[in-house]
């Protein structure tokens, strides 16, 4: 709410109608008549703004921007995820969870070895996770990954994290601590070789559209070194 002054109009009025009248019955053609006549009006106009004097009032404050909507681009992350069967929202979940334990968990540990190798796990994973949401007939070939490898390497990271929070040394802390920075590259390069395994059907059926190609091509003459040759027409 802001304070408002509302100034009556009644004034102003009056003092044109003192103008008027003043003009209509005396006259008005020399210098001391304005005079008078000003004079006049002054006196209408101070008795009448004390008469009608200026109300102050409440109002909402306009220059305050009110709740805006939502704009209607704002929804559509919801949109998009209704789309999505249970089993692709339930991917989607589990990929965010996984993400975002080991985006805090490379923040926390140190060292530039481990930073590398847990930044290189979880590209490989959104890459993991990204292909199988575009092609769901792939869940069944990350199920492993998914319940058990990804779960345990983040329970690793975790005990990891804690043992080099604790700020001690010790022949457990250090050797757990050992045995996980030499697990770490063994991991990194299985979840490369899970993603890569997603690609071998794809990469079959690109092999066999190759072979095919290159014998159509040896079959009409349309390479320079083939075993392949036309057969003659006959």
């Amino acid at each position: 709410m802001k304070t408002v002054k509302k100034r009556s109009v009644v004034p102003v009025y009056a003092v044109g109608a003192a103008w008027l009248i003043y003009a209509w019955f005396l006259p008005l053609y020399r210098p001391l008549d304005y005079l008078v006549c000003g004079l006049t009006s002054l006196l209408v106009f101070l008795t009448a703004r004390s008469i009608f004097p200026t109300r102050v009032i409440q109002e909402p404050d306009s220059s305050r921007p009110s709740e805006a909507p939502k704009p209607e681009a704002q929804p559509e992350p919801e949109k998009e995820e209704s789309s999505l069967t249970p089993e692709q929202r339930e991917l989607t979940a589990g990929r965010d969870r996984a993400l975002s334990e080991l985006r805090r968990l490379n923040d926390n540990i140190t060292g530039p070895t481990l930073t590398a190798q847990i930044s290189h796990m979880e590209s490989t994973t959104q890459s993991i996770f990204a292909y199988v949401l575009e092609h769901p007939e792939k869940k069944s070939q990350i199920r492993r990954f998914l319940n058990y490898y990804l779960p345990t390497t983040i329970k690793l990271l975790n005990a990891y994290d804690r043992m080099d929070g604790a700020g001690v040394s010790g022949a457990n802390i250090d050797g757990t601590k050992g045995k996980i920075e030499q697990m770490l590259g063994s991991v990194a390069a299985a979840f490369d070789r899970q993603l890569d395994a997603l690609f071998r059907d794809e990469a079959l059926d690109i092999s066999a559209d190759i072979k095919v190609l290159e014998q159509m091509m040896a079959q009409e003459g349309l390479t320079e070194n083939t075993d392949f040759k036309s057969t003659p027409q006959q």
